[in-house]
């Protein structure tokens, strides 16, 4: 009826519901939203941790002569930076899990 799936870009499962919210019964709400704190609560260190990332990519960008390497680099912070953007609007979302937009 419902489970975790890992998404392998944000490093973090993501509720995956088969049923409309209000057609799960309250107490198996109550499980989903209690399971999604627990996750949610990782986010702010799966944050950081790719923060670092980028502080290194952008360290070594500091030093990189090679312009095709500089790109990919760019090209790589870019990615973690939108990375970054997808957790904080996961970590935002109301605790109330409702949109369609979570179905997958």
């Amino acid at each position: 009826m419902f489970s975790f799936v890992t998404d392998q870009r944000l490093g973090i499962p993501l509720p995956k519901l088969d049923l409309e919210w209000n057609q799960y019964d309250k107490k198996i709400q109550q499980e989903i939203l209690l399971e999604w704190e627990k996750i949610r609560g990782r986010i702010p260190d799966r944050i950081k941790e790719i923060e670092e990332q980028i502080n290194r990519k952008q360290a070594q960008l500091n030093d990189e002569a090679n312009f095709e390497r500089s790109c990919q680099l760019n090209s790589e912070i870019a990615e973690h930076a939108s990375t970054i953007n997808d957790l904080w609007l996961w970590y935002r979302m109301n605790q109330h899990i409702s949109s369609p937009k979570i179905h997958s």
